[in-house]
């Protein structure tokens, strides 16, 4: 069953290529969305996809992919829109 996950990510995770590496990971899944930069310095990703591809993602940056150090990472769960048809960068 496809879902939506609407992640916030807390720590070191800008300026060390968090949103490429999530990015490469959700493409390689088959997920859509979009990853993106807040000015609060959290990084903040809309997905959409099924669900057991969305946990593999979410693991992933809960690891702290390349040199990046997640500390905290909220999750929310919803029904799948099917707005995307890609995952992007968005900037």
């Amino acid at each position: 069953m496809n879902k939506r996950l609407h992640l916030i990510i807390h720590g070191k995770v800008q300026g060390v290529l968090f949103r490429d590496n999530t990015r490469k990971k959700a493409q390689s899944l088959g997920l859509t969305g979009w990853v993106k930069n807040n000015p609060d310095g959290t990084v903040e990703a809309m997905i959409e996809g099924e669900e057991d591809k969305l946990k593999d993602l979410l693991e992933f940056c809960k690891q702290s992919p390349e040199s990046s150090q997640v500390d905290n990472l909220e999750e929310h769960w919803e029904d799948c829109k099917d707005e995307f048809t890609e995952f992007q960068i968005e900037f």
